[in-house]
């Protein structure tokens, strides 16, 4: 009888000191075995904005003033259509315009010594004003014959030149280089442990690296076919140095 204590009094120490052993060995394997990050992931090197510019109105190619491969600046111009027609209707309502100024001075003087009446005064206030707006509309009209750059970047594509016959289309496609996003597609799995401002190392396929990229968009919904989600970061190109397009590998520290 006291044999048999004595072996379930062995068997239950022996038990205790197994879980006790357990509970302090598994938390340690499970830290260890915790990804820290997660390293060469495919992703894409694009454009941050990419723009067709054209425009809105009919009209011949007069000038082209840039080519594939030029930088560009926001307002620079790009091209012009024949103004003719446009730039005389400006010049005749600009001189109308004048004219109604004028005459608005003159009545002002008249209806302050009391010489016309308010009714007139009020007309001729009134032909004014729509004057100055007609001009305005003109101008804004002429306006639509110059093509300018809405950014800064580089021409990629050219559509038309000089003589063409345009109806509102595009005319140039101007992407912008700096800076540049990175596109990837990553597993569900990872969904929740990056966030927005992250820093992560991109090592693009054709140049230098790693380069510091950041988080600067994720999305929020899960593609149920896929299991998979977009992250976008943004990399810095001052110098123009990394070329868009390229495929690149990205590490992400968890």
């Amino acid at each position: 009888m006291s044999i048999l204590r004595f072996t379930q009094g062995y068997r239950a120490r022996l038990l205790s000191v197994s879980c006790a052993m357990w509970l302090v060995l598994v938390p340690a394997h499970a830290q260890q075995a915790r990804p820290k990050s997660a390293g060469n992931i495919s992703c894409l090197i694009q454009p941050s904005q990419e723009v067709n510019v054209g425009t809105p109105v009919d009209g011949v190619l007069e000038t082209v003033n840039v080519d594939r491969g030029d930088l560009v600046s926001p307002g620079q111009l790009l091209a012009r259509l024949n103004a003719g027609v446009e730039s005389a209707a400006v010049d005749f309502q600009s001189a109308k315009a004048e004219f109604g100024a004028r005459k608005h001075a003159r009545s002002a003087e008249l209806q302050r010594k009391q010489l016309i009446s308010t009714q007139e005064f009020d007309e001729l206030e009134t032909e004014h004003k729509l004057s100055q707006l007609e001009l305005r509309q003109r101008r804004e009209q002429l306006k639509l014959r110059s093509i300018v750059s809405p950014i800064k970047g580089v021409v990629v594509d050219v559509y038309r030149h000089r003589g063409d016959l345009v109806r509102q289309e595009k005319i140039f496609r101007v992407v912008q280089l700096h800076p540049l996003h990175v596109e990837t597609v990553l597993p569900a799995s990872l969904f929740g442990k990056l966030r927005v401002d992250q820093v992560s190392d991109v090592t693009p396929e054709l140049g230098k690296g790693p380069l510091k990229a950041k988080i600067i968009q994720i999305d929020r919904v899960i593609d149920a076919a896929s299991g998979t989600f977009r992250v976008r970061l943004l990399l810095q190109n001052p110098r123009l140095e990394i070329p868009p397009g390229q495929r690149c590998a990205i590490n992400f520290p968890l």
